[in-house]
């Protein structure tokens, strides 16, 4: 194992965690909705709240990361995931069990935002491939977890052993981490020509906030299809309550082979492109599912389709952001704001939707909201043009004074 990826382990094994502990809930809500009494809308504001706290847990990520090795920040907040991870199938009171994912949303936040900002700090430019390669775990966590969940309801297991098993399984990531994991810091800024500095500078808002805003709609399109289509099959008869489960499985598998491809694909083609393909095969599908609600083999090949689709989209654009400004430990917790708060508004209003207007809904919402990704995406593309045109003028001044200066 080389050096750079000897580094980037720890970081992957993380986001494994994150990702098997996101892709639990979905499957689990009408289990959650009988353990409390509530209805699936209500519970289904397990998302809002969970994200809510992540949005907390961001901007707390920023700053404690600012201020204390990253070992520490990283260790005690996956240790405190799995502690409440392990206390989830126990809780029988409805408002007890949104608090308790309230604090684990937090959790996960201050990982989710130390984690991309410190990867980035190690690798510097050459961090695109190793950002795609930390959410391919994401991803490959994501696909195991809603598997091992219909593989143990199938042999008669209680929902709570899959809540166990993670819960243990976060809590020795969480240690390891706290006592293997070398710290980082925030690079200096580059010693490159003070006009380039502050053109680059003077372009930082506006791209942080368009890519605040690509985060927010791209999260807010993967967890609400990720987190719902269990339910929207179910609630559709398209399959039984083992085989949503291996459903919302297959999404994750096929989002993670989508995350491993690219990673090769990243070290030869830019993110702008890959960006346009992804955005267009994942609104086709989106598109199949709303023209054909009834159908379960669409479901089933649309799921694996929007799972390969979405796989690219966000390591990309994060990596479109984030290498276009100086990133820090501040300006990384407010572009990971718009992660956070994307996965809290439409999962976690999306089971009163459905209620309302129908399981149809949620491809609907779905596809809105990668549209509008997509239009943000363009934001990025827009600042960054001009921002090398402004810094482009300056050098060719500079090459070029004018007479008499």
């Amino acid at each position: 194992m080389t050096g750079p990826t000897r580094q980037s382990t720890p970081f992957f094994a993380l986001f494994m965690c994150v990702g098997l502990d996101v892709s639990l809930v979905g499957p689990t809500l009408p289990n959650l909705a009988a353990q409390t009494g509530s209805s699936v809308g209500e519970i289904g504001l397990v998302f809002f709240l969970g994200a809510l706290g992540a949005s907390i847990g961001t901007l707390l990520g920023g700053w404690a990361l600012g201020r204390f090795p990253g070992r520490l920040v990283l260790g005690i907040c996956e240790i405190a995931s799995g502690s409440m991870l392990l206390a989830v199938p126990h809780v029988g009171w409805y408002g007890l069990l949104l608090a308790l994912f309230v604090v684990k949303g937090a959790t996960g936040g201050v990982v989710g935002t130390s984690a991309n900002t410190m990867l980035q700090w190690v690798h510097g430019e050459k961090a695109g491939p190793y950002v795609n390669a930390l959410h391919f775990f994401f991803g490959l966590g994501a696909f195991v977890s809603p598997f091992v969940l219909g593989l143990l309801l199938s042999a008669g297991a209680q929902y709570s052993v899959a809540f166990t098993l993670f819960g243990l399984l976060d809590l020795s990531v969480g240690v390891a981490v706290l006592l293997r994991l070398p710290s980082q810091h925030a690079p200096l800024p580059a010693a490159s020509d003070a006009h380039g500095q502050v053109v680059r500078g003077n372009w930082v808002i506006p791209i942080m906030l368009a890519g605040m805003a690509f985060l927010f709609f791209y999260v807010s399109a993967e967890i609400t299809f990720a987190g719902w289509i269990y339910t929207y099959a179910v609630t559709l008869g398209l399959t039984d309550a083992a085989r949503a489960a291996y459903l919302t499985s297959l999404f994750w598998l096929a989002f993670t082979i989508g995350r491993l491809v690219s990673i090769p694909v990243a070290v030869r083609v830019s993110s702008a492109p890959v960006l346009v393909v992804a955005f267009t095969a994942c609104a086709a599908f989106l598109a199949l599912m709303i023209l054909l609600p009834g159908s379960e083999p669409v479901v089933w090949i649309c799921a694996a389709g929007v799972g390969v689709a979405m796989a690219p989209i966000w390591p990309s654009g994060y990596n479109l952001t984030v290498q276009s400004i100086r990133l820090t430990a501040g300006v990384g917790a407010v572009i990971m704001m718009g992660d956070s708060v994307g996965a809290m508004v439409l999962p976690g209003t999306m089971g009163l939707v459905m209620e309302r207007a129908g399981a149809g809904a949620m491809t609907a919402m779905v596809l809105a909201s990668i549209g509008a990704s997509a239009v943000a995406f363009g934001a990025i593309m827009y600042f960054r043009a001009r921002r090398k045109a402004a810094l482009g003028a300056i050098v060719s001044m500079a090459a070029n004074p004018a007479p008499g200066s």
